[in-house]
């Protein structure tokens, strides 16, 4: 049974989304990864994607890398952006509990070992990652200050623990 702390740590640490390459990602046996939306690839408020994002999407899948939406989300919102993006999603994924990943590892017929969560927040998308069994990777929110106040009301506690983990960047992204 994994600590607390442990179920909290990320595996990896990233400046964004965008420093994932495919390659890397194959070097470590990650073959799908399974992204979060809000203040990830899109700021709050908005549909306007982090600028890049297709582009790096398109290098994943044209190398093989599996990628699917899985956000806590209404099914109008989260559609609309995989649509842009030509992936699928799993909407409501009720995060920090696995239950959406678990159905987006179902859906796409995913393997555990070689998936991981990209996602910016430590209490819902790296505990639900573990929850799942699959590796986890944090970037930083992309506009903290645009968040709803929920989502604000955790970033201390966040910065706390992220403070308490040894994080291991992925350098060679």
């Amino acid at each position: 049974m994994r600590t607390m702390i442990a179920l909290l740590t990320p595996d990896y640490y990233l400046k964004n989304v965008l420093v994932l390459r495919p390659e890397a990602l194959g070097q470590t046996g990650i073959r799908a990864l399974l992204l979060d939306i809000d203040s990830t690839i899109v700021h709050y408020r908005s549909r306007a994607l982090l600028f890049g994002t297709e582009e790096w999407i398109k290098s994943l899948k044209q190398a093989g890398i599996g990628v699917c939406l899985v956000s806590n989300g209404p099914k109008k919102r989260v559609e609309q952006i995989a649509l842009n993006l030509n992936i699928p999603f799993v909407c409501f994924a009720f995060k920090p509990l696995p239950f959406g990943f678990g159905r987006a590892l179902r859906k796409m017929q995913f393997d555990r070992a070689s998936t991981a969560c990209v996602g910016d927040q430590v209490f819902a998308d790296v505990l639900a990652g573990h929850l799942a069994g699959i590796r986890t990777i944090l970037v930083p929110p992309l506009a903290p200050e645009e968040e709803p106040w929920f989502t604000a009301l955790k970033r201390p506690l966040e910065r706390y623990v992220l403070r308490q983990t040894r994080q291991r960047p992925l350098e060679h992204f």
